[in-house]
């Protein structure tokens, strides 16, 4: 009789492999830890090599990499604010596709006309900050954050990104975006669209 506990797997999940552990959260990292296999669809999904990234901040329901964190300065010596990058293809097209139709400037008057919804988004900013902070201070960059932030929406990309890296009720602009991806059918981080 054997001692040894016995192996059982999970069923996997589309476009999961049997015996690869399904992300906790689907838009959450299960793991942070890029792995060659990370950088391998990065390059797929960007159509290049992936640049300055320090951990994977949020994956989709089958592992792969949905967002990036990238180190404020780039291996080349160039500042990037973009600390949260927006890699997953369905994602970004849905974020192009809303961007293209203007709602960015919904969200600006919804921020000019809302004020707790301006003070949530000035937190967001300061939250975006904090996180990068933890990769070390970059003087080019310094109380620049990301996608419009504190004020404005300018990057609709960036803000989801910030969102499923953070988490929901971080980023309400970047929780907005979600919600209309979602609604419209375009891209939902709880489905397998890779």
């Amino acid at each position: 009789m054997s001692t040894q506990p016995e192996h059982t797997s999970t069923p996997a999940q589309p476009g999961q492999a049997p015996d690869q552990e399904p992300a906790a959260t689907p838009g959450r990292t299960r793991s942070d830890e890029v792995t060659q296999a990370d950088l391998e669809a990065l390059r797929e999904q960007l159509g290049r090599v992936p640049r300055g990234v320090v951990s994977i901040a949020a994956r989709c329901v089958c592992g792969h990499p949905t967002v990036v964190r990238t180190a404020p300065r780039l291996p080349d010596g160039s500042p990037f604010p973009t600390s949260y990058y927006l890699t997953h293809p369905a994602a970004v097209k849905g974020c192009s596709t809303l961007e293209a139709e203007h709602l960015m400037e919904d969200y600006n008057a919804r921020l000019a006309e809302d004020a707790e919804l301006a003070a949530a988004y000035a937190r967001a900013h300061e939250d975006y900050l904090a996180r990068r902070a933890e990769l070390g201070s970059v003087e080019e960059i310094d109380g620049v954050s990301a996608g419009g932030m504190p004020t404005r929406v300018k990057c609709l990309h960036a803000l989801l990104g910030h969102a499923l890296a953070a988490g929901p009720g971080v980023n309400p602009i970047g929780d907005l975006t979600l919600e209309v991806l979602r609604e419209r059918g375009m891209w939902d981080p709880q489905r397998c669209s890779c």
